[in-house]
Order: structure tokens, then C-alpha cells, then sequence
């Protein structure tokens, strides 16, 4: 084997890759994509490395190539040196590929990341763009799915996040600009990095501004655009974003009744006269007594087999279930009833988060937040449901609609509980919570791991 060959497979690799691309183009990170053509690409063989030139009417991009590191259908991904020895990876994607076969979502990114880098450079001109990427970072939870920039001007800095239109989840991209931002902050300890950039589609951006409005203009400024189909983008006023999309419906509320010689199972007396059986948390109708022993022999803390359908489903509203029963051991100053649920109501999808509303000894409301698993929006989630009941709170509307019968709410900001097994809060839900508002007392409650056994909480932090 010569010294050469190497270099040969590598450009052996390269030269197939772009004779089988209908519209190959070369992308890397925190650079514009560049298209490729037999004009404009040269690659050759330097020993046991392949070294490749591209160019366009604005760059001349010269790349040592030492490693073919991932070949997929449409994608040729190389690892290259840079000059200064710095190392890095390369992507030669075919467009066409990607678009026919709907397959590379990164391609997508790619484009929407371009889109992102003009609109920075339309927006702060005299900031330098020193790093735009997608590139996931699981180590410190940084998502591909918003590409995400650091904008300098000397010691003076911006972070910046992005969202694309046909995004599956625009409202996730605060938590991962918050992310971000601490991040840099953290890595970049000689920058003043005075805040978080965001750009929003038009119609998407409710939710996120809502948001902003309740984290703490001390810890960090925050400038949002909106962006229309033309990608024309304006800046966000953030003070007409305070409309909330939230409803308190008269109080119902339903009676519970434990069923004697079965743990867990409860009979629900409901508003409408309707009655129906819970068992930890799992709604259902009426059955026969011999069907209600095999339902709790299954749905049980002491069931054998824990990958029953039934002893899996819906592990928040087990979790619920047993907060409601053990509401002390979450804090002793809250009243054991009553306690209500999913009130106030909000248009919004299916969160994965239970809302419990409870009150103390001295009339303060309590919001709980239940998270049975780690999830990484659940600082933000929180904070949605909490706003609103602030919301009704400051407009007396608990007591002019029959809740908490008796006793009068303070009007003091509700105090935020955040509870979840010890070992499934997420590892940057404390980044997060470093930027809410201080009006909010946020608190999380770690519950032990046999929590469907015995409620203990085992630390607050």
C-alpha cells in the first residue's frame, strides 16, 4: 500500500458522490451553502490527504480533506482541515435528493439558517457574525432543529435564535435561545452578552412573547422579530403582546370518595351529576366488581408486571393522583381540598404537563406543574399556566366564580411548584429558571423514584 492511496479513495469518493448528484452543494458550518458545478470544484489528491477548492463570486473555499466520515443517500459528509490546523467536518449534499425524497430535514435547516444569517446582517449591520450554526450540541441541549447565532461588536455581544415557518414546535425555540444564551455566557466569560435575539414566523409568535413579558429584565434584554412568507421581518412591541388567551369557567367541582379494599381507586361525584371511577389518576365508567380487582391488581405500585399497558398509561395523572392524596408531603401549609385541575383553560396542544391550583393556610394560591419524565420545556410550560392564573387572580375573578368557597386569595403572584422524580428533571431546567421574572417564586420539588409507592419528596431546590 502506497503512501497515496488514501488520498486516491477520497477523491474516488467525492468524484462519484457529485457524478451521481443531480444539484450537489457544499455546506459548512457558519457558512453560506455554496452550489457546485464542473466550473467551479477542483479536487485533487496531496499523499494521503484529498484537498478540494470550490469557489463563487464572493469567496475562494480551499479545504484539506483527511477522512470520508459518513456516506447516506444524497449526503457525503468529510472530514477537512482548515488552515491554521483546525479541525472540522464538511457536507456535500445533492438539493434535488433532498427535496424529492423528503428525507434530509437538515437540508431544510440549512436553507432556513441562510435565511436567518440575511436577516441579522439586514437588522445589526455593525455587528460581526461570529457564529452561526445548527449543529446539535447535546451536551449542553442545544437543538438543530433553531439555528442559533453569537453576534459581536468588540466586547459587546447579542445571542440570537431562529424559528422556521413549518417548524413542528415554534413555541420550543425560547427554551433553547435561553439555552443558548447561557451557554455563550458561560464559554465567553470577556463578552458583555447582553441578550437574546429571536425571529419569529408571523402568526407563531403569541405564545413566545407572552413569555418574555415574565422573565427578568435584569438577567437579560430580549429583541423579537416577526417574519412574513416573504421574508420580510419586523420588530415586535412587545408591550401589545399582554392579551391572553384564557377562560375561568364557574366552579365544578367534583367530589371524590375513596373505594374501601382498593388502593388507589376513587369514585368521582362530578358537576354534572355524572359519576365515573379513577384509579391512580386513570378515568374510566362503572364496572363490575370483579373488573375493578383486576384493573387495580394491574394499574398498582405493587403490580408484577410493569410493562402492562395499564400500569404505564398516563404516568402524570398517576403522579396527580397521588400529589392530591399527599399534598402536605409536597408542602404542609397547603389545604388539602380543594384542589382543582386544568383550570384556568387555554387554547393550547397537548402540553404532557398536568396543572394542579391549590391553596395555603394564609390564602396564597399554589400552582403544581407534574412532570413524570424529563422534559426540557418544563420551566416555560409552567410559566404559560401560571400567567394566566395570575391573570384571573388580579381581577378577583377566583372569587366572583366560586373557587376556594370560604376563604379570600391574597392578592399576592401565586408561588410556582415544578414537581417530578428526583432524576427526571432535566439538566437545564435551572438554566432556564435563571431568567424568570423574580415576581414568579419558582420552586422545584424532586419526588423519589418509588413515588408511585409512597409520595416523599427528596429535596427542594
Amino acid at each position: 500500500m502506497t503512501s497515496t492511496e488514501p488520498g486516491i479513495e477520497i477523491q474516488k469518493a467525492i468524484e462519484r458522490f457529485l457524478e451521481t448528484s443531480q444539484k450537489p452543494i457544499l455546506c459548512e458550518p457558519g457558512e453560506e451553502s455554496l452550489a457546485i458545478t464542473p466550473e467551479n470544484f477542483v479536487v485533487d489528491v496531496r499523499g494521503k490527504y484529498a484537498q478540494l477548492q470550490a469557489w463563487d463570486s464572493k469567496r475562494n473555499l480551499v479545504r484539506r480533506v483527511s477522512a470520508i466520515e459518513r456516506q447516506a443517500p444524497g449526503k457525503l459528509v468529510l472530514k477537512v482541515t482548515r488552515f491554521g490546523k483546525l479541525q472540522g467536518t464538511l457536507e456535500l449534499i445533492d438539493r434535488r435528493r433532498a427535496v424529492r425524497d423528503n428525507v434530509p430535514l437538515r437540508s431544510a435547516r440549512l436553507g432556513f439558517r441562510e435565511q436567518f444569517r440575511l436577516f441579522l446582517r439586514r437588522q445589526f449591520p455593525s455587528y460581526k457574525l461570529a457564529e452561526l450554526t445548527t449543529e446539535a450540541d447535546l451536551e449542553h441541549s442545544l437543538s438543530p432543529a433553531y439555528p442559533r447565532a453569537l453576534l459581536r461588536q468588540g466586547a459587546s455581544a447579542w445571542a440570537a435564535v431562529g424559528v422556521a415557518a413549518d417548524a413542528g414546535h415554534p413555541d420550543g425555540v425560547l427554551t433553547f435561545g435561553l439555552i443558548w444564551l447561557d451557554y455563550l455566557r458561560q464559554r465567553e466569560p470577556s463578552l458583555a452578552i447582553h441578550g437574546l435575539i429571536l425571529y419569529l414566523p408571523v402568526g407563531a409568535q403569541k405564545t413566545t412573547c407572552l413569555r418574555l413579558l415574565f422573565l427578568d429584565p435584569a438577567a437579560a434584554q430580549y429583541s423579537a422579530f416577526a417574519y412574513d412568507e416573504d421574508g420580510l421581518e419586523a420588530r415586535i412591541d412587545l408591550r401589545d403582546c399582554g392579551n391572553l388567551d384564557t377562560h375561568l369557567a364557574p366552579c365544578r367541582f367534583s367530589l371524590r370518595h375513596p373505594v374501601a379494599g382498593l388502593p388507589g381507586l376513587e369514585t368521582i361525584e362530578r358537576s354534572d351529576g355524572e359519576l365515573s371511577y379513577s384509579l391512580h389518576g386513570l378515568d374510566f365508567r362503572r364496572k363490575s366488581r370483579s373488573q375493578l380487582v383486576e384493573l387495580s391488581r394491574l394499574r398498582s405500585p405493587e403490580a408484577v408486571d410493569r410493562r402492562n399497558p395499564l400500569y404505564l398509561r398516563n404516568p402524570e395523572a398517576w403522579l396527580e393522583s397521588q400529589v392530591r392524596a399527599h399534598i402536605q408531603e409536597i408542602d404542609a401549609s397547603l389545604l388539602a381540598a380543594p384542589i382543582y385541575g386544568q383550570v384556568p383553560a387555554f387554547a393550547a396542544a397537548d402540553r404532557g404537563v398536568l396543572d394542579l391550583l391549590a391553596i395555603d393556610t394564609s390564602g396564597r394560591l399554589a400552582v403544581l406543574e407534574l412532570k413524570a419524565s424529563e422534559d426540557v420545556h418544563l420551566p416555560l410550560q409552567a410559566l404559560d399556566y401560571w400567567m394566566r392564573v395570575l391573570w384571573h387572580l388580579e381581577r378577583r375573578e377566583f372569587q366572583a366564580k366560586n373557587y376556594f368557597p370560604g376563604r379570600q386569595p391574597r392578592p399576592e403572584p401565586p408561588r410556582l411548584l415544578l414537581v417530578s422524580p428526583a432524576l427526571d428533571f432535566h439538566s437545564s431546567n435551572e438554566r432556564v429558571l435563571r431568567y424568570f421574572s423574580l415576581q414568579i417564586p419558582v420552586e422545584r420539588l424532586g419526588v423519589g423514584l418509588e413515588w408511585r409507592k409512597e409520595l416523599k419528596v427528596m429535596y427542594r431546590s
